[in-house]
């Protein structure tokens, strides 16, 4: 039987011995974080004023508590459930909200076309509801009327993210912390802040600074530590549950969770704060979807780190059911349980697996903060593939410094396990309400399932998490408060950021010039047309910007082909080679003008200069070779652009037109139909020769024929990029609230961020430069 049918996956069939190698590779990558969780849980757990008693109902108590909330977390709602609701394979706080944007427009930016639409990977095959009345049709339809509504989600969805990032901040401080902590029992107390911080502080800067080798040089080495660290705390839980309290496996029975709490009332109830912290990391299960299969992540947990956290947290329950003397402060944590002969190994492995448990936070972290930036809600920053082969591995400089500053900030401030415990507790159940929030949503807008299974699913999970949530925002002052502040940064930065960009996407669409202007000027006005290809770099999907006609206005020439390209990033993870492109014509035919339109998704790594301009002449090539098919054609109906008549055509990249026209520049080409122009053959223009290569099959019109001859002609003599750079500034008469965004929040945000990606590598003789401001 087909493994994946087992976990009702039938669409992704890998064999075995492939499941086993993703299985095996994602205990490094995905469960570093959730596997270290016993060096601090109970330690943190009792950090309060919680008595350890000889009744051992605390004890007992708080192992129920970890015992159950493992398997409902993690193993159930994560495992089971939300594992499948992927966006294309991706997973993620991001990708869920993405995926609600295509299945219901919730997207803010106005650039959404009826042919993104159309892509392969845009919905997946999920049965429409039978009736029009039905409750998820009247929830989409209240969404997409509602901007109120698409708000608050949208702020939902960067709440998550951004306690994602207050994660990427205080875990590796607190596992870091935590597994260095071991030394104490080595010293006295008086002398651990002396030894434990600076080793931790020093581990941390290592850490941080090896992010620029990227994660496949040391990634080897994850899933190996991992291993070992399992083995180890699943041997350390077999041998103190049969040594002191063979037992102890009563302590699972659900009676024991009602008797702590009847015993302890108010400070049990804040110890659970301490108890969440045994789940840090499960949300990793579904953020690093993208780089393994479902059902290699939930057989690698199931049957290796479900057991082996479950045997940890018994055996560590049954050495304190048997030890009540012990200084709470400092002497209840992992290490106190761990035999003496085997403790300083244990350590060693304790410390490499923190580090690969914070690798995978951080690395998380530059991946979600990609994604937030493709899609217009983050400043863009400078974004290092660390790996040609695999796409998911960035490194982000600027993002990495600041997190090992603050990383640092908080270590040598609380210098304490429990306040970190309090900090890192908050945000890891913030995200998961964040989750299981838009997963209801999900159920019913995506998966098309009674309302009723989502309400179950919203006030079942959500009510164990809010449970948490109060416990841990309890403690504010103890440290929960510092993912708040983080939180609350980063939220500021990324709604401005975006507030702005759609501010100046709406003033773009506004001013934008009618198509009847740009037929109309001529040479008759002193417009002249000179040799080249001139792009027009806009983020218009339609129109004439009006940063063009101040361009002309005041250099009245451009280019004898002209080509409107605006390079947009869609709401799913990829897109397609075969469907990058939307290719159309501006005006008559006689005029040369196209538009084209490059679709990337939020995990799409864009290609360099000089392959994405060859892309783009072959694509304009083959739209002008295929333009009577009328198939795969869109017109910008969905588009408020009345008088741009356009039609636009899905055409694939250059390595996908197998059977289309091909270029050649500077090389020898063995095909047997070729369009080069015999005219320009001297020396004067020799230095860079373009030909169009056609199949034999191949028929054209003398008219098309002409029109691919002028294009060839025109990439021989060079391209000119067009870079507009238009401001917003808030008009007068505005709210103060609206002058401090745009006029100082956005306006600082853009300047000290970086251009485009694709205009960083074009050369600076062959750009022009125009800026326009808008008050909005």
């Amino acid at each position: 039987m087909d493994p994946n049918l087992i976990w009702g996956y039938p669409e992704k069939r890998d064999s075995w011995r492939t499941i086993f190698t993703l299985a095996y590779q994602g205990l490094g990558v995905v469960y570093g974080d959730l596997s270290t969780s016993p060096l601090y849980v109970y330690k943190s757990t009792f950090a309060e004023n919680l008595q350890h008693s000889e009744t051992n109902e605390e004890v007992y108590g708080v192992l129920c508590f970890v015992f159950w909330t493992l398997t409902l977390i993690p193993l159930l709602k994560y495992v089971f459930i939300v594992l499948k609701a992927d966006d294309n394979g991706e997973g993620g706080t991001f990708a869920l909200y993405s995926l609600l944007c295509r299945h219901a427009r919730l997207s803010s930016l106005p650039n959404h076309q009826l042919a993104d639409e159309e892509l392969s990977a845009y919905k997946r095959d999920t049965p429409e509801p039978t009736s029009n009345f039905s409750f998820s049709s009247c929830l989409k339809s209240t969404l997409e009327k509602c901007k109120v509504l698409q708000r608050i989600l949208l702020v939902l969805a960067l709440i998550g993210t951004c306690m994602v990032i207050g994660d990427g901040v205080l875990t590796p401080a607190i596992s870091v912390f935590s597994a260095v902590s071991g030394v104490e029992l080595s010293m006295a107390k008086e002398h651990h802040q002396y030894i434990k911080v600076p080793l931790a502080c020093a581990i941390l800067v290592f850490l941080f600074a090896l992010q620029h080798y990227g994660t496949h040089r040391v990634g080897f080495l994850f899933a190996p530590v991992v291993i070992v660290w399992l083995l180890c705390i699943s041997a350390i839980g077999l041998y103190n549950i049969f040594y002191w309290n063979p037992l102890v496996y009563k302590a699972l029975s659900p009676y024991y969770m009602y008797k702590f709490l009847k015993k302890t009332k108010k400070q049990g109830w804040m110890a659970l704060g301490g108890v969440l912290l045994c789940i840090t990391g499960s949300e990793a299960m579904f953020a690093d979807l993208g780089h393994f299969s479902p059902f290699s992540i939930k057989l690698a947990f199931t049957f290796v780190v479900y057991p082996s956290l479950v045997l940890a947290y018994m055996g560590q329950a049954a050495y304190l059911s048997k030890h009540h003397n012990l200084d709470n402060d400092y002497r209840i944590g992992f290490y106190v349980s761990v035999p003496e002969r085997v403790r300083w190994p244990v350590l060693a492995i304790a410390i490499l697996a923190a580090v690969v448990g914070s690798q995978a936070i951080i690395t998380g972290t530059f991946s979600i903060i990609k994604q937030c930036s493709s899609l217009g809600c983050f400043p863009r920053v400078k974004i290092v593939h660390t790996s040609s082969k695999i796409h998911g591995q960035i490194y982000i400089p600027l993002i990495n410094w600041i997190l090992m500053i603050l990383c640092l900030a908080v270590t040598i401030g609380f210098r304490e396990t429990e306040r970190l415990g309090n900090a890192a507790g908050l945000a890891v159940i913030t995200v998961m309400l964040v989750s299981t929030c838009l997963m209801s949503l999900v159920i019913v807008l995506c998966w098309h399932r009674s309302v009723f299974l989502a309400i179950a699913f919203l006030v079942f999970f959500g009510s164990i998490e809010a449970l948490y949530f109060s416990a841990s925002l309890m403690k504010f002052f103890e440290g929960a408060w510092v993912p708040i502040a983080l939180s609350l940064t980063f939220l500021v930065v990324m709604y401005v950021w975006h507030y702005g960009t759609l501010k100046k996407y709406e003033a773009d669409v506004e001013n934008k010039v009618p198509i009847n202007w740009l037929l109309g000027i001529g040479p008759k006005i002193g417009i002249v047309r000179v040799r080249g290809i001139g792009l027009v770099h806009t983020e218009l999907v339609s129109g004439i910007p009006s940063i063009f006609s101040h361009f002309v206005t005041n250099v009245p020439a451009f280019h004898q082909i002209l080509v409107f390209l605006c390079i947009k990033s869609v709401t799913m993870p990829h897109v397609r080679p075969e469907e990058r492109f939307l290719v159309g014509r501006v005006g008559p035919k006689e005029y040369r003008l196209y538009r084209c339109i490059a679709r990337y998704g939020y995990r799409d790594v864009h290609k360099d200069d000089l392959e994405f301009e060859r892309d783009l002449a072959c694509s304009i090539a083959e739209f002008i070779r295929s333009e009577k098919t009328e198939c795969n054609t869109f017109r910008h109906e969905d588009l408020d652009d009345n008088d741009d008549n356009e039609r636009m055509r899905v055409i694939g990249t250059s390595s996908t037109q197998l059977n289309g026209i091909q270029m050649c520049e500077n090389e020898s080409c063995s095909l047997p139909i070729i369009i080069s122009n015999s005219e320009i053959r001297s020396e004067r223009l020799r230095k860079k020769r373009v030909r169009f290569v056609l199949s034999e099959s191949t028929k054209m019109d003398v008219d098309t024929r002409r029109e691919l001859q002028e294009l060839m002609e025109a990439r021989e003599a060079g391209m000119a990029f067009i870079m507009g750079h238009s401001y917003v500034k808030a008009k007068k008469g505005s709210g103060w609230m609206k002058k401090v965004v745009l006029n100082y929040g956005y306006d600082f945000l853009r300047k000290n961020s970086r251009g485009p990606s694709y205009a960083l590598s074009i050369p600076n003789a062959s750009t022009l430069e125009v800026g326009m401001v808008y008050y909005v």
